[in-house]
């Protein structure tokens, strides 16, 4: 009989749980956002790409997780990131000539690094690697000089403000 009752308590709260949920208020979009994503629709073909440090192993994003480097070794490969043959030019003419009408690229991962000139942390690619140029101001420039339009994604950048503490999503 406890067992019974143990069961229907446990139900009863998660049906509470599920119908205080779908009571809270939904999501209503705005104008601007519907506007936003009709534009997104329309435009159909753009370029989206994921640079970061993480590119200097030759592996993705999530390299760090992956291969299980220690943050002690993932924070040496800014000093390594030296990309001096980016040439926001050609990446954005080679873009717009194939017919795309944007180009996204990743503002900051969900490893802190961020590929602009930060005013919240100098864990960012003007003030930790060789390099030191903004390469999305230099990329968002060409794309307005060329009439391709910039969008940036940004992984949790109210989250974290440096160099990973723990591996992601901590």
């Amino acid at each position: 009989m406890r067992r019974v009752l143990a069961i229907l308590a446990v139900s009863l709260i998660a049906l509470a749980a599920i119908v205080r949920a779908s009571a809270q208020t939904r999501y209503q979009p705005s104008a601007a956002n519907l506007a936003a994503r009709e534009w997104f629709q329309n435009a159909r073909f753009g370029l989206f790409v994921h640079w970061g440090v993480y590119s200097v192993l030759g592996d993705g994003e999530w390299v760090m997780n992956n291969r299980k480097i220690p943050i002690a070794d993932y924070e040496k490969l800014p000093a390594q990131f030296n990309p001096v043959m980016f040439d926001p030019v050609e990446w954005v003419a080679l873009a717009k000539a194939a017919g795309m009408k944007y180009i996204t690229i990743t503002s900051k991962h969900h490893d802190g690094f961020a590929m602009f000139d930060s005013k919240i942390s100098d864990y960012d690619v003007v003030d930790r690697t060789p390099y030191k140029k903004d390469v999305l101001k230099a990329l968002a420039d060409e794309c307005h000089k060329q009439g391709i339009s910039t969008r940036l994604l940004c992984w949790r950048c109210r989250v974290r403000a440096g160099p990973p503490k723990g591996g992601h999503h901590r």
